[in-house]
Order: C-alpha cells, then structure tokens, then sequence
C-alpha cells in the first residue's frame, strides 16, 4: 500500500490526494504548464468522478486496478498528447465536440469564423454554406444549427475525419441537415449545380509553413500534419480556395479564411489582384493577431 507522499505506482492501492500529487509533479517534469488543473481533470476522466469529490475526497483509498487506469492516462500526457485527444472532447462555440488524432483540435480563435459569417450573411433563409476541411465538423455543426433556415455543405479530404464529423453532428441534432463530401477543396462541388449560389465558404486550411514543423510545441504534433502544413510559404491553400471559390459563390457571397501569424498583408494583395473579389477585410483575434480574411464577391 503507498501512503504519504510516496508515489503511487501502477497496480498499487492509492489515496486520491496522494495520487492527485503524484501527477502533478510527472506532469511539471514533463513540461506542462497546467499540471494542477489537468492532474485533476485527468483522474475526473479516468474515474469517472466530479473535481468537487476528488477534492473532498482525498482520502479516500483508490484500488490498484483504479490507480491503474488513471496512471494510463497520465502516461499519455507526460509524453505531451493533447489532453483534448485524452479526454476525447473539446468545446467549440458553447458545444462539445468528439476530438481524435484523426482531426485538428478546435481553437478558440476559429469561432471567429462562424461568427463573423453569421454577423456579416446577406441573406439566411435559403443561404447555402460551405465548410472546407471540415475536420471535426465543429464549424459546419454549429453553422447548421445556427442557420437552420439554410442549407449546410462539409467537405474534408480525409474519410476519418468526416466520420468524426458525423457523429459530433448526431450528437447535436443536425446530421440529416449537412450535406458530407469527400475530396480536395471545393472539388466535390462541382456537378451539383452550385455554380453562383452559395452564399457563405469557411475554412480553416492549413496554414503553417513546412520549415516550421519541428518547431511547434510536442502537442502540436500529435494533431494530423495534413490539417496543419500547407507548403513553404504557408498560403498555398488560401490562395488555392481564392481561386476555386469564384465561380461557386454568389455576388455578394463571402469567402470566410482563417490566418496565420503574417499571412495577412500577402493576402490582401493577392486578393486586389482579383476582380471578382470586392477589397479584402481583415480580423483580428483577441491577441491582436490579424486572424480572418474576408472577402465579399463582386457583381
């Protein structure tokens, strides 16, 4: 039996308080900052149990095969998994959303898509909306629930990630309402009688230079590479999307494009040298990043 402050090995008994400081020590030597509230939300996951009674509880003997369980989790964490990929869920837009290594994880940044589209639609009974790289169909979910007089399309390169997206829109009510396409960009719209209709595209593409992958953070890099790198200079797929959108959207119709830290003065530029695109706008996250572009089609 492990009491006090010895640590509590996989296969032996355990109080919970005892436990809870085991974990938040592995978690700081393994570098992570948020060691005391993830050591909790971790044994909560792992047990089944509120953080209000881990706390009161922490006294309380744990069995070996319960102390077991939680060291599985733990172990995940200190070699830097997401903790998101560890709880299997994450918030996005006030709803929960099923998280594998399958999809990108939802920033909170990314609402910014959803709602500046919702804020800035010419029209929604009727809208027809686009999610590009749909991933988790956190913002294809959210739009159709948010927009349910329109009509929703998903599309994602990846047949995981759409049946991730699927269940997340079973789980909130709105599977029946999206549309689920597979294949690149904006490819699998063509045939279906799209062409100067659709009222709104988002995407979230991949963004990040390729020269940068070994220096993002270890979790990071659990998540699907394809979601994250887009080439060398990291606009590859923006500029592809600026393309291929013109002879979907609507006049009026808005292309809604997450950023990365620089990108926006290239794009802008590149969208002034389009004549089907009104002036560029751009947004700035709450950290004063330049986070959306949007661009409104001309005519």
């Amino acid at each position: 039996m492990t009491t006090g402050n010895a640590p509590c090995l996989t296969g032996e008994t355990c109080t919970i308080g005892a436990l809870l400081t085991e974990i938040r020590r592995r978690l700081l030597a393994a570098g992570v900052e948020s060691a005391d509230q993830e050591a909790l939300w971790l044994v909560e996951h792992a047990l089944g149990l509120s953080g209000v009674a881990l706390i009161v509880d922490g006294r309380r003997m744990l069995s070996g095969r319960e102390v077991a369980t939680v060291q599985k989790a733990v172990a995940r964490r200190v070699g830097r998994e997401p903790l998101q990929y560890i709880l299997g869920t994450q918030e996005f837009c006030g709803l929960e959303f099923e998280v594998n290594p399958s999809v990108l994880i939802p920033r909170p940044e990314t609402e910014l898509l959803v709602r500046e589209t919702i804020r800035r639609l010419p029209r929604r009974r009727g809208a027809v909306l686009v999610d590009v790289g749909t991933g988790s169909g956190c913002l294809a979910v959210t739009l159709a629930r948010s927009v349910p007089q329109g009509r929703t399309l998903a599309i994602d390169l990846s047949d995981r990630a759409l049946e991730t997206a699927k269940r997340n829109a079973r789980r909130h009510g709105v599977e029946s309402a999206i549309t689920w396409l597979e294949g690149d960009l904006l490819a699998p719209l063509a045939g279906r009688g799209l062409e100067g209709t659709v009222t709104a595209i988002l995407s979230n593409p991949p963004y990040i230079q390729a020269s940068d992958w070994p220096t993002l953070q270890p979790e990071v890099r659990f998540e699907p590479r394809t979601a994250l790198i887009a080439g060398l200079r990291g606009t590859e797929l923006h500029e592809r999307l600026l393309d291929e959108a013109v002879p979907f959207l609507m006049p009026g119709g808005l292309l809604v494009l997450e950023l990365g830290r620089g990108q926006s003065a290239a794009l802008r530029r590149k969208v002034g040298t389009m004549p089907a695109y009104k002036p560029a706008d751009i947004v700035s996250d709450d950290a004063g990043i330049d986070r959306v572009l949007i661009v409104e089609r001309a005519g």
